[in-house]
């Protein structure tokens, strides 16, 4: 075999945004969402197993770089994300990503892959995993302030997992809500576009908030929020950046991911630190109460976590082992001898010659 020829130990299997797209075009968003709620919940429950740590985040004027590690004994996965509000008015996305999921026994990579689309369904699956435990049973409307790049994937998400069926859509940019409205349309939703969060808040039982700004911004006040509602607040996630006015918290039961990373980021920076929260993964364990009465506000205040990122690249590693989905990429170095890269590096230039 050439030396320039990649051995099998130097392929990692590779999934492309394209080749991302044919998956869950071929399975279904809504199905693939279900399946990857699974995989979400089932790690979940099984959080202690989990080596975990708050995100490392890169912080500018312009935006956010973060890396978001997590392991248990037998794998390891990270993703690379970014959350840059502005760029959308360059022409780039507002978050883009991608991740790796690796072998704990080996430290060599099993599967590297998008996250850029694989982000947007597992942040949908999350909110609509959540909102299985806390939203009001038989809830059929969502009201979904921010109708930007999350905004169908949180609708399609919550159609899925809990049967929602009405959509009332607000953004305080009108061609973002036509975008939404006519994409939700397409896939059968009743949709009502609003002139105001306030309109769009009026008969939901499930209020989604959704922004992107990086500030401290009010996006429901207290008095848009009825009892018995839920409230899926998935746009803050970074110091500085909020969408709720702070009495709004201190009437709702607040449920979070990984406390030391929300307190951080989340709704809950507004609030004393020994406020109390519950962990989902001790509701889901049924550790925990989630929603106790028709009456009782939830507020899951979501930052996204780790995690949530391990379970989709586990999902994806599963999904497309053996197909045609993912490419062997050429990524890791494999000398015949493993302690001589340097050998390998001057035979390969001497056969090029």
């Amino acid at each position: 075999m050439s030396i320039l020829e990649p051995s099998e130990l130097a392929h990692v299997p590779f999934v492309s945004v394209e080749n991302m797209m044919r998956l869950v075009n071929d399975v279904g968003a809504e199905a693939f969402m279900r399946e990857l709620a699974d995989y979400i919940e089932a790690d979940f429950k099984r959080w202690p197993e989990f080596d975990k740590i708050a995100r490392v985040a890169s912080h500018s004027r312009e935006g956010v770089i973060e890396l978001m590690p997590v392991a248990d004994t037998a794998h390891y996965g990270f993703k690379y994300v970014n959350g840059h509000p502005k760029n959308t008015r360059e022409g780039y996305q507002t978050v883009t990503a991608f991740g790796v999921f690796s072998s704990v026994a080996t430290g060599y990579p099993l599967l590297f892959t998008e996250m850029t689309v694989l982000t947007a369904l597992r942040t949908a699956a999350t909110s609509a995993l959540v909102g299985r435990y806390l939203a009001p049973k038989n809830a059929t409307t969502m009201a979904l302030i921010g109708n930007g790049a999350q905004c169908e994937f949180q609708a399609l998400a919550f159609r899925a997992l809990c049967g929602i069926e009405t959509v009332r859509l607000y953004d305080v940019d009108p061609a973002a809500t036509k975008k939404a409205e006519a994409n939700l349309r397409a896939v059968g939703f009743d949709v009502t576009a609003c002139r105001t969060s306030q309109a769009a808040v009026e008969g939901a039982q499930i209020i989604t908030t959704c922004t992107a700004d990086k500030q401290y911004a009010t996006i429901l006040t207290d008095n848009m929020v009825g009892a018995g509602i839920h409230i899926n607040a998935i746009g803050g996630d970074c110091p500085g950046k909020t969408e709720l006015q702070r009495d709004i918290l201190l009437r709702s039961d607040i449920f979070v991911e990984f406390p030391p990373q929300t307190r951080i980021e989340g709704e809950i920076q507004q609030l004393d630190e020994d406020h109390p929260v519950t962990e989902l993964w001790q509701v889901m364990r049924g550790e925990a109460d989630g929603r106790k009465g028709d009456a009782q506000i939830t507020l899951f205040d979501s930052v996204g976590f780790a995690i949530e990122d391990f379970s989709a690249l586990r999902f994806v590693l599963e999904k497309t082992a053996g197909t045609d989905y993912c490419v062997q990429l050429d990524l890791l170095a494999d000398p015949d001898d493993p302690r001589d890269l340097f050998g390998m590096l001057q035979r390969a230039g001497a056969e090029a010659a």
